[in-house]
């Protein structure tokens, strides 16, 4: 504890729940701010006590409301900076706008960029995030950026369940998820499938496997679950392609426009999410959670005592 006597955490208001979980695991307590909006919805923070000296350590996912979460972080790192923080360290359970990270099409912007410069000129020096929605957003950052990964925790959760060895396959729902569904195979010592849907000449996509199902369990792995609709159509598919069984695990849990609904009209035994986003949605009824604090929180003890991090991106399943 010695070493983390010149440490303080933070949380505002989009995931509560898992900062309390990840100050439980650092071993030292979130410290006292407000955070309200005015009558026309401009955010004010004020910090209850001094980080005058300290290094801060600032939880916030910048989920539903995307653009109030992101707003209310940045003057929350502002008023760090001008309260002379030593360093400012924000912990992004999950990262909007990540997912605009390419130019797919003319005249799209790049908001996984933007919001990456608006963090580093708003004074942030270094970023903690948990599964990004692609590792290349890493250098859009020009400070320090840690990107965890949830594999391991699913690895162990479902070699716990006896989920692994060759009659289990590791289905990625759609081809560029391949290596995400490659690293979660490699942990079960299992084989992999793709669900790829090429366009026919009347624009129809008509999806298909690329490797075996039959007769095997199919846990899908994708790494945010939005509306459903991709692991929807995925259990459709490897059912008719003869799996026995069907899992779904994924990173980030959103759960917009009707998901639920959606996800409970499936066979998909098992639905499991991390609790990166506290979300207001329905779930399925089939959800599981698996916290990622302990993960988020021994990250944030070595960054402060200046050990590795390499450590937490592995799990053993012989251990």
């Amino acid at each position: 504890m010695s070493d983390r006597k010149n440490m303080k955490l933070f949380t505002l208001n989009s995931n509560q729940e898992i900062a309390q979980k990840i100050a439980q695991a650092v071993g030292v307590p979130l410290g006292k701010l407000s955070s309200r909006q005015f009558s026309d919805g401009e955010i004010q923070v004020n910090i209850e006590e001094s980080v005058r000296g300290y290094d801060v350590y600032i939880i916030q996912s910048t989920s539903f409301p995307v653009n109030n979460h992101l707003m209310e972080l940045l003057i929350m790192v502002d008023a760090c900076v001008r309260a002379s923080a030593n360093t400012i360290n924000v912990v992004l359970p999950y990262f909007g706008y990540a997912r605009q990270d390419r130019i797919a099409s003319p005249r799209e912007p790049l908001t996984a960029k933007l919001v990456a410069n608006m963090l580093v000129k708003a004074g942030v020096d270094r970023i903690l995030t948990l599964d990004l929605h692609a590792v290349q957003v890493q250098g859009f950052f020009d400070i320090p950026v840690d990107n965890l990964f949830t594999v391991p925790l699913f690895a162990k959760h479902y070699c716990d369940k006896g989920l692994l060895g060759s009659d289990v396959v590791v289905v990625s729902p759609k081809n560029s998820g391949v290596k995400r569904a490659r690293s979660l195979a490699e942990y079960l010592d299992a084989p992999i499938a793709i669900i790829d849907y090429p366009q026919d000449d009347a624009g129809r996509n008509e999806g298909y496997i690329i490797g075996d199902v039959e007769g095997k369990k199919a846990i899908l792995i994708d790494d945010i679950l939005n509306t459903g609709r991709t692991f929807s159509e995925a259990a459709k598919i490897v059912e008719r392609e003869g799996a026995t069984e069907i899992y779904a695990v994924s990173s980030h849990g959103l759960f917009v426009e009707g998901a639920a609904e959606l996800l409970d009209n499936t066979n998909i035994k098992e639905i499991l999410v991390t609790d990166s986003v506290a979300t207001k949605e329905k779930t399925p009824k089939n959800v599981r959670y698996i916290t990622a604090s302990e993960l988020i929180g021994n990250a944030i003890v070595c960054i402060h005592e200046r050990k590795p991090v390499s450590p937490l991106f592995a799990y053993n399943k012989k251990k």
